[in-house]
């Protein structure tokens, strides 16, 4: 099979975003900045597109210009193994001017959209009592950043 590289359009802000993404997940790193020739359609020298890797995993970040932004109807989901992971995540991708959302959804600063989401979640989600299930999704519905502790703490009510 090909490999497969999600491309992230934005207007100028492609090294910019690259950079950030970067800095906040582990073992991240920048693999290479093309920029525009004399052929244009931007101003030769200004940076074409940004590859990156998430953990190892290939991103490309394009300007393209302002024709096409972002919305939630592409999301990358980020599964934590426990509540420092889901803050630390859901505190980053947040700053400088990202928005949180419902149920673990937020938009970074760039305005692309992440789900932070605690492995846990999904455990009590599937959990084999159906009423348990219920009240931790209840519970997850009323969040903005997911907190395991009022999940399980909800789920256990019954």
């Amino acid at each position: 099979m090909p490999e497969i590289v999600p491309c992230l359009w934005f207007d100028t802000q492609a090294e910019e975003a690259a950079e950030f993404y970067v800095s906040v997940f582990p073992n991240s790193r920048i693999t290479a900045v093309d920029r525009y020739g004399e052929a244009g359609p931007r101003p030769a020298g200004t940076v074409l597109t940004a590859g990156f890797e998430l953990d190892g995993k290939p991103f490309l970040a394009l300007n393209g210009g302002p024709e096409f932004t972002f919305s939630e109807a592409v999301s990358m989901q980020v599964f934590c193994a426990d509540q420092d992971e889901v803050d630390h995540y859901w505190t980053s991708l947040t700053a400088d001017g990202g928005t949180e959302s419902q149920c673990g959804w937020l938009k970074d600063r760039f305005g692309f959209s992440w789900q932070v989401v605690p492995t846990r979640l999904t455990e009590l989600l599937q959990d084999a009592d159906p009423a348990r299930a219920q009240r931790a999704m209840k519970a997850m519905l009323s969040m903005r950043r997911i907190v395991i502790a009022d999940l399980e703490a909800a789920a256990d009510a019954g």
